[in-house]
């Protein structure tokens, strides 16, 4: 397809690549327009129709849309903006320069540059920052059928109508109605006899990894988001709550490998910004560091007397970070889906000190059989290395499974006391258990 599109550009035949264009899907098209020049892709947005162009525009990167925006006429970025759905207008805003979202708003009518702006001041992050206001809403006095001819009327620029939302004179959320007990309901039924009461909302500032966590708890498709005063204000679609879980399963793993959380792809990303998003953990991980080496300075006479003591260092050290790696790795998942709270703390420490004391006895038996029977070291050797195996790995699974909880007490991301930290702990902990066992069982 991409082959036959480049032909008929090249041939200048605009009809025949718009009706190529038309059979694809809008996905499908931003893909198309990724991989053009800057020359062609202007000219290929330009022939499409003004709602289609406007779903692509959504789904391009940042990049080409800034360039798009640029490239285009005030009046060809007016019918941009007044088809886009309120939430996808605002994403796109908010990662663009200064320059850019002057030009957009200046091609905005009021009423739509008012609650752009409106959006634009939510905390990032936050519920209110990710809704739309492109809802259903009817009244608790309305018959079915006069909803359903409401829903007729207004619903053809709504970005769902699955579930309606019913509220009072003041806006207040009364309840929910989904289009399917509409459609099954006699005509004649009141709206306030079929609503649900129970409606699942969330707060403008609560934040949206909160969102997250209640689409996924009671499988929703839309939310609305009220204010204080529970008065509707917008509402939050499952499409952007995908985005939201990719968002922050990225920053997560960004956080747990040691590095500064980015939203930018990484082959776009230029290498300057790239270390500098690497080397402040890493400076900070190299300096703790320095805990162990002074362990180890400590213990200088005993690795001098007994120089096999040395060789066995790099398997406790590597033992310990990935034992208390495990853990951690565990316990931020549970924290992330809200199935471990920071009140469960001593639950995960009696859980993970007893799996600790079964892993840690396993690999301190092997260790043992393998140090004494087979490498045929000194006994006291194997006792002191499978003992610190033992120890070490208690130690870890217990500071791996509280320390992310830990971070989450002080609203820290636990995120961050991922492998790399843990480890560092972990090391400096496993070196003076060892050498303090050694010297004891040796003698020194």
């Amino acid at each position: 397809m991409k082959k036959k599109l480049m032909e008929l550009f090249h041939e200048n035949k605009f009809h025949d690549i718009r009706n190529e264009l038309l059979k694809m899907n809008t996905v499908d098209l931003a893909q198309i327009l990724e991989e053009a020049d800057k020359h062609q892709l202007v000219r290929i947005f330009r022939i499409l129709p003004k709602d289609i162009a406007a779903g692509v525009f959504t789904y391009v990167s940042a990049e080409l849309q800034q360039l798009i925006i640029e490239s285009i006429t005030d009046k060809e970025i007016k019918e941009i903006v007044d088809e886009l759905f309120l939430d996808d207008a605002v994403d796109f805003l908010e990662e663009m320069p200064a320059n850019v979202v002057k030009k957009v708003l200046k091609n905005t009518d009021e009423h739509l540059r008012k609650l752009i702006n409106q959006f634009l001041n939510y905390p990032e992050d936050s519920a209110g920052s990710i809704m739309t206001i492109e809802y259903v809403d009817l009244k608790k006095e309305m018959t079915v059928k006069d909803a359903i001819a409401h829903i007729k009327k207004t619903g053809v620029d709504r970005e769902t109508i699955n579930t309606c939302y019913v509220i009072d004179n003041n806006r207040k959320l009364e309840g929910v109605v989904s289009i399917r007990r509409l459609i099954l309901s006699n005509e004649t039924a009141v709206i306030k006899d079929i609503l649900n009461d129970d409606v699942i909302s969330i707060k403008t500032l609560d934040d949206q990894e909160n969102a997250a966590m209640l689409f996924k708890k009671y499988d929703l498709t839309a939310m609305p988001v009220v204010d204080n005063e529970n008065r509707l204000v917008g509402i939050i679609t499952v499409d952007d709550i995908v985005d939201i879980i990719d968002q922050e399963n990225t920053e997560d793993i960004q956080i747990m490998a040691a590095m500064h959380p980015s939203e930018e792809e990484y082959l776009k990303t230029d290498v300057l910004t790239l270390s500098k998003h690497r080397i402040v953990w890493l400076l900070v991980l190299m300096l703790s560091a320095t805990f162990t080496g002074n362990i180890i300075k400590k213990f200088d006479d005993v690795l001098q007397s007994v120089v096999i003591l040395a060789a066995f260092i790099p398997m406790l050290m590597d033992t310990g970070g990935n034992a208390g790696s495990q853990s951690s790795a565990l316990i931020i998942r549970g924290l992330a889906l809200g199935e471990i709270n920071i009140k469960d703390a001593l639950k995960v420490l009696w859980k993970e000190f007893r799996v600790g004391i079964v892993v840690g006895s396993t690999l301190a038996v092997v260790n043992f059989l393998r140090i004494y029977l087979f490498e045929k070291i000194d006994v006291h050797i194997a006792v002191a290395v499978s003992c610190t195996t033992f120890l070490t790995i208690v130690l870890a699974k217990v500071v791996g499974g509280l320390l992310p909880i830990a971070a989450k007490s002080v609203k820290l991301d636990p995120a961050i006391m991922a492998s790399p930290l843990i480890t560092t702990i972990v090391d400096a902990f496993s070196l003076m258990i060892y050498f303090t066992m050694a010297s004891w069982l040796i003698g020194l």
